[in-house]
């Protein structure tokens, strides 16, 4: 009895250690040479980098739409490499009242947002 569930035991570690194997396999890292290491702190790096763009940055409400994902963005005529992180902000203008939630999305490549989209002002 005891030898059965032994082996029950070493089938059921093999079998387990054999699907997280291929879930690595699957789930290929990106490239840090080409994107930069993963913005960990990205919700951090963003907030910085929004007290120098909103009027009232205190006063921003902001909905992250998932989390950075490798990307390739164009500067200029120049190709750019980072994580892109999509999110809402609702923050107030010059006047006081609350702008309504606009779309933007910025890349982040060694801890610095690198390129923005949706700050037309």
């Amino acid at each position: 009895m005891k030898a059965l569930v032994s082996e029950s035991l070493i089938c059921a570690l093999a079998l387990g250690m054999a699907f997280v194997a291929s879930l690595n396999a699957q789930t290929p890292l990106p490239d840090t040479a080409r994107y930069g290491p993963f913005p960990t702190y990205y919700k951090e790096i963003i907030m910085q980098w929004l007290n120098t763009q909103l009027i009232d940055p205190d006063s921003a409400r902001i909905e992250w739409n998932g989390e950075p994902k490798p990307s390739d963005m164009n500067k200029g005529s120049e190709a750019v490499s980072g994580y892109l992180v999509n999110f809402t902000v609702n923050a107030r203008n010059r006047f006081g009242s609350y702008t309504g939630k606009q779309k933007h999305s910025v890349l982040i490549r060694n801890g610095q947002v690198i390129k923005s989209k949706g700050f037309g002002y």
